[in-house]
């Protein structure tokens, strides 16, 4: 049988070979529930610091800032062991763990007595987080055939903005449901999280079932032990992998930033314009939700852009939309004001554009062996850049102004963009057909 007729689509979506749609399907649904599961800590967490903690809002950016710096010190520690085991037993255990652990911090989370609490809980949402996010990445490298890989990406950016709308704006509104039939704001807040908590267990089983088992190599051929954790490092003599490390580092930044900065700066403004707590938090989330509905319109327009273009020049235009989209909140004072739209929807096209463009350059470069190993240093790459940006923005957010930490992005987008340019006159690499070509014909004495 040939290559050809041994792949399968999903609409204009070639797959790669031995990957069935089912698998697929399976992919795009973990896609669309994963993100929104991560980011609902965000929402969850703002209500938990004004309804259970009675925090003071002048502390909540240090504090929410510091709680992701937690998360990312640990999450560094565990993507290289976790890319490791991705690479040795596969993409589906890693995954369906990672959802659980997520269901286990949900649980856990509205029982918080103490700020301190929160930063233990957060520790199983690090191991959680880190195995969910090496899971679908690596996934999203292994399922699409090259010619189809921007594509892909962009159905998945998509879809992660769909997750983000639908579970966040939905699931984040339940508090004030609840507290509409009668329950406490505390019993509301616990009612929320448990009902998240739900649907990751319940996605958990439908990756176990749907996603593709094993490794795309057969055991003979995986690296041993001891190349699989150095070789996402040693990857970095790639000049475009090295570049795409750098990408990651403010893609997730910049996604954090608007997670954790958009939803705090929306709630602290409503609060201050005299709005109780679960009125406030729909606020802050509804900006946020701009954002994340401009980023879901915006994705499938870029994809097929993505795969037309050399991937470092798609990397290049993504950062300048990404400079673009962060520092124009420069001119935005109030985040409430109805024309604020404009500059969420920016800063959304910004966000996914840097998202996309990097990850359609890393699934390019990264070697089929050691997927999950490089993988795994693009995401330590991405936790830095949670950590030193949220970290220094929580205190940028209290002690200067809210709009300092998109400031702190764009600028960093703005060197990247520059980077970009710099990497595509030197090592611009091959185009998507040759490099898919070439994959075609080393999988071919297997056949």
């Amino acid at each position: 049988m040939s290559t050809e007729s041994s792949t399968q689509r999903i609409g204009p979506i070639t797959l790669a070979p031995s990957i069935t749609r089912a698998n697929g399907w399976t992919f795009l649904y973990s896609a669309f529930v994963s993100i929104g599961l991560l980011t609902f800590i965000t929402i969850g967490q703002t209500y938990i610091l004004n309804e259970h903690l009675k925090v003071p809002i002048s502390e909540q950016g240090r504090i929410s800032g510091d709680l992701v710096f937690w998360t990312e010190i640990v999450a560094l520690l565990l993507f290289v062991p976790a890319g490791v085991l991705i690479d040795r037993i596969g993409r589906r255990p890693v995954f369906v763990a990672g959802l659980l652990l997520l269901a286990a911090t949900y649980a856990f989370y509205p029982f918080a007595t103490t700020t301190a609490e929160l930063f233990l809980f957060r520790t199983i949402y690090a191991f959680g987080i880190v195995a969910v996010a090496g899971g679908l990445s690596t996934v999203l490298v292994d399922y699409p055939a090259e010619r189809s890989r921007g594509k892909l990406v962009a159905v998945v950016g998509f879809l992660n903005g769909l997750g983000i709308v639908l579970i966040n704006q939905g699931l984040g509104s339940l508090p004030k449901v609840f507290a509409g039939q009668g329950a406490s704001g505390t019993e509301a807040g616990l009612y929320t999280h448990l009902v998240i908590a739900a649907l990751a267990v319940i996605s958990a089983v439908i990756l176990a079932v749907g996603l593709k088992g094993g490794t795309p190599v057969a055991r003979r051929e995986r690296p041993p032990l001891k190349e699989l954790v150095v070789s996402g490092f040693a990857a970095a003599r790639n000049p475009r992998i090295l570049l795409a490390y750098g990408a990651a580092f403010i893609a997730r930044g910049d996604q954090s930033i608007n997670a954790t900065f958009l939803v705090l700066w929306g709630t602290t403004a409503a609060i201050a314009a005299g709005m109780d707590s679960a009125e406030a938090v729909k606020n802050g989330t509804f900006i946020f939700v701009i954002s994340q509905l401009a980023a879901l319109v915006w994705a499938p327009l870029l994809g097929p852009v993505i795969d037309r273009l050399n991937r470092v020049t798609a990397l290049g235009l993504g950062m300048a939309l990404g400079a673009l989209g962060n520092l124009a909140v420069l001119a935005l004072d109030d985040p409430l004001a109805t024309y604020g739209i404009f500059f969420f929807v920016l800063l959304g096209i910004g966000q996914i554009s840097v998202f996309l463009s990097a990850q359609s350059l890393i699934g390019q470069e990264a070697p089929e062996a050691k997927r999950g190993s490089v993988l795994g240093a693009f995401n330590i790459a991405g936790a830095i850049g949670i950590l030193l940006i949220t970290t220094s923005g929580g205190r940028l957010f209290d002690g200067i102004d809210p709009r300092a930490p998109f400031v702190v992005v764009g600028t960093i987008n703005v060197l990247l963009m520059l980077a970009s340019l710099y990497v595509r006159l030197r090592a611009p690499g091959k185009a998507a057909a040759e490099i898919e070509a070439e994959r075609l014909r080393r999988r071919a004495p297997q056949r």
